[in-house]
């Protein structure tokens, strides 16, 4: 099991190219992806969001990544000539016409806009992708490990939940049977306050059997209980299972839903209720599970 929450960095130096790679990832219903590359590089999103599906299945990524040139013949710098022979003459000219000292040098003269031009060398895309596919699975690495730890944790709360909720499901269960017979007593009793003659048997053998129909939550406990071995079963697999479980805690509270309106008895519906605290503390915990 993985939580989707986590970060991961990776970083390569090497062939005169520095490549880091960062990814911070938090809960998502599906897999997406957000970036943003310097120009220079944005020829990398595509390889890096195959690279990113090929191993990760939800949560929201969001991806930093820099490439920068380390060689010192990396850049180079161009001089236009023809401009700085004609900012030369400017200068002697306006210092003939003004009287004033003509204090051009050369240091000046290449830093008037257009006399230099300082370009970076030209990125070998193949390279610098294999690069970065490197740095980047660095960092996935790292994400995922962090990921993986944080699934543990989230299973062990998971299944001390989900063990209190089988022990709730017991005290309905226990309680279920008593449920009818205390109502065929109220029944009688009333009856027997209205009704001097005494009760029909038969009469009052037909309304509970009508009232145990209706408060019968035998196959509702069935189900909870099933859904509870599924949900333990979830929690030693691995890949993804978040929208399984997520599927199977919304049955879970569903059951326990219908067994608080059909049992219409006050201790099960104090049960139910701490049934229903534990089920939403699953239910937060498995928002965050891959």
């Amino acid at each position: 099991m993985r939580s989707m929450t986590g970060c991961g960095y990776g970083r390569i130096r090497k062939e005169g190219w520095e490549i880091t790679a960062e990814i911070r990832t938090v809960n998502h219903r599906f897999l997406d992806i957000g970036m943003r590359l310097p120009r220079n590089i944005g020829f990398l999103e595509q390889s890096v969001r195959t690279r990113m599906s090929e191993r990760l299945r939800r949560g929201h990524a969001d991806v930093f990544l820099t490439v920068r040139s380390v060689e010192e013949s990396a850049m180079s710098v161009e001089a236009d000539y023809d401009l700085a022979a004609h900012y030369s003459e400017i200068a002697r000219e306006m210092s003939r016409r003004t009287g004033t000292e003509n204090d051009m040098t050369v240091s000046r003269l290449m830093t008037m806009e257009g006399v230099t031009t300082v370009t970076e060398r030209e990125m070998d895309r193949e390279k610098i992708t294999v690069l970065c596919g490197e740095a980047l699975d660095q960092a996935i690495d790292q994400l995922i490990g962090m990921r993986e730890k944080e699934g543990e944790h989230l299973k062990e709360d998971l299944r001390i939940h989900l063990q209190e909720t089988a022990k709730l499901r017991e005290k309905v269960l226990a309680r279920a049977p008593h449920v009818v017979e205390e109502y065929r007593e109220k029944l009688e009793a009333r009856l027997k306050a209205l009704i001097t003659d005494g009760v029909d048997p038969v009469r009052l053998a037909q309304e509970v059997a009508i009232a145990a129909d209706r408060c019968a939550i035998d196959e509702e406990l069935a189900r909870l209980e099933s859904h509870i071995r599924q949900m333990e079963t979830y929690l030693e697999e691995t890949g993804e299972i978040g929208k399984k479980m997520d599927f199977l805690i919304q049955e879970m509270n569903r059951e326990t839903n219908t067994i608080g309106s059909k049992a219409s008895d006050a201790q099960i519906a104090r049960v139910v209720v701490d049934l229903k605290s534990e089920i939403e503390k699953m239910r937060e915990q498995i928002q965050n599970v891959e």
